[in-house]
């Protein structure tokens, strides 16, 4: 299982490499904050629906399961991986849709 941590974790750096480099280009300080604030936000609504998801289906399972609810809880690497990935798609579709 070591492998998976160690593709999820390459995973995690491409994508923070490739955040930094997609933000970091030059368009002018208005329409890049605003491409990145709409990339944010779309991140953001994702994060919270995972979330509230996440504690709807513990709220159910305890609740069908007498309390006795131990879990399947998102692992914090493929949580932080599917953030960067939904932040990067975002930001590279609204770069492209507003910036070029």
């Amino acid at each position: 299982m070591d492998w998976v941590k160690i593709v999820y974790s390459v995973i995690l750096l491409v994508c923070g490499i490739l955040i930094l480099v997609a933000a970091s280009s030059r368009k002018g300080d208005e329409r890049r904050e605003f491409i990145k604030a709409k990339a944010q936000s779309y991140s953001f609504i994702v994060v919270i629906g995972v979330l509230i998801l996440e504690v709807a289906q513990s709220i159910y399972l305890t609740f069908q399961e007498n309390a006795s609810y131990n879990g399947y809880k998102i692992s914090p690497i493929m949580f932080l991986t599917l953030i960067l990935i939904i932040y990067l798609v975002t930001l590279l579709i609204y770069r492209k849709k507003y910036g070029d």
